[in-house]
């Protein structure tokens, strides 16, 4: 029952959280022009807190993974994103503009703490076997944040003003923050993973090679280094993240082309908004049933097909046919982009090593978060030249990202490396195999030792 309440209260807050970060982005969009009278005001804050977002995600990782309670820094954090929005909103028209961008942008290094930051922390809630589910419906509350936060932005901002709108999103922050605080504390002592206890002397718990007062002097360059390392040098971890960060690229293009597609081929601009409502609402549906029914696909293979689906779905809207077409290609699309966010996340979940297991989910939502601005600010002038060859260049994308994981694959396999992840990383300090994670490089097990994601469990 308390880990049925943990996971609970952690995918509650979790969506709290996430759609008042979506709303907040619309919100601030209204609210800029309204208040300082400049329709660059908008965009300029949208951009701080974008921006500053991708830089903060390894950031925020290394100290997330050197808490030794990782739940009130993500508490505090979400409290300190909370409060910038209001500050933000406090400030529009009385003081400069550059100085309103400044504190959406030290709001913006705190965004990571909603995406990357909170998912990291799912093992320790999740009930034995039931990891595969619990990522599942975490996928979910991204699905259901980008599906009501824009909504409820709008609604909010018509029915009570520009200002209410950002006051509902950081409200919704705020109030995830006892969800956040109360996640269980950490394995972690002075910023390391404890280790299995010695059984020579059930007392003593070995912690490596280095003592921890030698560890935790680590500088914060090295922190970050360790965790692109392990991004890097785990061939799984690194090919996901590869095709996820492609395959967002060209989601960002189909975003920024969406009001176009709703001018064009639905008659007003504002109906291409509803485009990416199917959308989210699609994806919201495919991670409920894989949530409820866990397929039999590896979450690797379910990242692949994910981007063939994304493409058929880019070339489907690049056709320029009846609106029925258009719909149905964002319900494809949708059908692609549930399960690659699930999948993705059970792949950092299986790889990433417990230690860095912070600093790998929030430098994957960076550098995600890198891949959909760039996709958005591509659309613009292709789209203002051809819109079918912006829709085009989205899906030829996606297919860069499908070769891009096969080419991964077939290196991998002619290479001989092996999925260490998690368990790999344990092994470390309880059979004394190394973990390297290096290309060519097999983990030693010991006999009779599994790797997590191979043991039968119940429900798994």
């Amino acid at each position: 029952m308390r880990k049925r309440y943990a996971v609970g209260t952690a995918l509650t807050g979790a969506a709290l959280a996430r759609a008042g970060d979506e709303m907040s982005g619309p919100a601030l969009l209204v609210a800029g022009p309204v208040f300082t009278g400049s329709a660059t005001t908008g965009p300029a804050l949208l951009a701080g807190i974008t921006a500053a977002a991708a830089v903060g995600g390894p950031l925020f990782g290394v100290l997330l993974d050197r808490s030794a309670r990782p739940g009130r820094l993500l508490a505090g954090a979400l409290a300190g994103y909370a409060a910038a929005l209001a500050i933000v909103l406090a400030s529009l028209g009385h003081v400069p503009v550059v100085v309103t961008v400044i504190v959406a942008v030290g709001a913006g290094l705190l965004g990571p703490a909603l995406s990357g930051g909170w998912t990291a922390q799912l093992p320790r809630v999740a009930p034995p076997g039931l990891l595969p589910r619990v990522t599942a419906l975490d996928a979910m509350t991204f699905n259901a944040a980008s599906l009501a936060g824009p909504a409820l932005a709008g609604l909010v901002a018509g029915a009570a003003g520009a200002s209410a709108g950002v006051l509902v999103a950081a409200a919704l922050i705020f109030v995830a923050v006892p969800c956040a605080y109360g996640l269980p504390a950490g394995t972690y002592v002075r910023g390391l993973p404890v280790r299995q206890r010695s059984s020579r002397d059930p007392n003593r718990t070995d912690r490596g090679a280095h003592s921890g007062r030698a560890l935790s002097s680590t500088s914060l360059l090295a922190g970050l280094a360790a965790g692109f390392r392990a991004v890097r040098h785990t061939p799984p971890l690194a090919r996901a993240t590869v095709t996820s960060v492609i395959s967002c690229t060209g989601q960002g293009m189909l975003t920024a082309c969406s009001p176009l597609l709703g001018a064009r081929l639905l008659g007003d601009a504002r109906h291409g908004v509803l485009l990416l409502s199917v959308i989210a609402a699609s994806a919201l549906l495919a991670n409920a049933g894989l949530a409820r029914r866990p397929g039999p696909l590896r979450p690797d293979t379910v990242l692949a097909c994910s981007t063939a689906v994304l493409a058929g779905a880019l070339l489907m809207t690049a056709a320029a046919g009846p609106p029925a077409l258009l719909l149905g290609a964002a319900v494809l699309a949708g059908l692609g982009e549930g399960p690659q966010l699930t999948a993705l996340f059970a792949v950092r979940h299986r790889e990433a090593p417990e230690h860095l297991r912070g600093q790998v989910f929030t430098t994957g939502a960076s550098l995600k978060i890198t891949g959909f601005a760039l996709g958005a600010g591509l659309a613009g002038p292709l789209a203002a030249r051809s819109l079918p060859g912006a829709l085009l260049t989205a899906a030829a994308l996606q297919l860069l990202a499908g070769l891009v994981f096969l080419g991964c694959t077939l290196l991998m396999r002619r290479t001989g490396a092996r999925h260490t992840g998690t368990a790999g990383a344990r092994l470390m300090g309880t059979t004394g195999a190394r973990l390297t994670g290096t290309t060519g490089t097999r983990t030693r097990r010991t006999k009779g030792t599994r790797p997590f994601w191979l043991r039968r469990t119940p429900g798994s």
